[in-house]
């Protein structure tokens, strides 16, 4: 059996900014790959990275982004920001229900819960806003752009968000995750992951392909 991934606990002194959480995550946590091309028909794949660190109550994540061009245009929470330039992290706690966190380059955030792609619940807007998101692309909308550009996206996500579970801590708790970039209206769509998907087509949605993890 493959050995979980380990998410190390962060050691922060102090209450940090988003651009903070950013620097402490570089010196504290390494950074992982994002590059599995699953399907052939589908064959770019941008430079993408992830951090990955907890504060017990907090998941930080933290995607830096290399691509060809890149568009924000969905501004509406739980919209469709995969169609942008687009990074997700899903997560189940229980192996049987998943997290679906999709966020643009503009930290628009979409946020699902459920055990399939069909019928899935949204988490609360009132919830959803408590996700510390800081984007360098800032959050105004923009049509496509072309010609390479780097971004970077830093999340804070605290427990409470992960609302149809009770969890009590993240310390020690074992899960099962997959990361994705994404860009499905781009002039040249792509589908990239952490974890292999092993799926005729383009399909993030399969929690028997995620990874196990662990929160130290």
């Amino acid at each position: 059996m493959k050995t979980p991934f380990l998410v190390k606990r962060i050691e922060r002194g102090h209450e940090l900014s988003m651009a903070d959480v950013g620097a402490v995550m570089a010196n504290q946590t390494e950074a992982n790959t994002i590059a599995c091309l699953n399907w052939p028909e589908f064959t770019y794949c941008p430079k993408v990275t992830f951090r990955i660190g907890h504060v017990q109550d907090e998941i930080w994540l933290k995607f830096d982004v290399s691509e060809e061009s890149v568009r924000g245009l969905e501004t509406r929470m739980h919209g469709d920001v995969c169609r942008d330039s687009c990074v997700e992290f899903f997560i189940s706690f229980d192996r049987g229900n998943y997290y679906n966190l999709e966020v643009n380059c503009i930290g628009t955030v979409h946020l699902g819960f459920g055990p399939s792609r069909h019928g899935r619940k949204f988490v609360t807007p009132e919830i959803v806003q408590k996700i510390g998101v800081h984007s360098t692309l800032g959050d105004q909308p923009f049509e496509e752009k072309r010609g390479g550009f780097d971004w970077s996206l830093t999340l804070r996500v605290p427990t409470c968000v992960f609302m149809f579970d009770d969890l009590k801590g993240l310390s020690g708790r074992v899960a099962s995750a997959n990361l994705y970039k994404i860009g499905d209206s781009l002039a040249v769509p792509h589908y990239v992951s952490w974890a292999p998907v092993s799926t005729p087509k383009p399909d993030y949605h399969r929690p028997e392909f995620f990874r196990d993890i662990r929160f130290g």
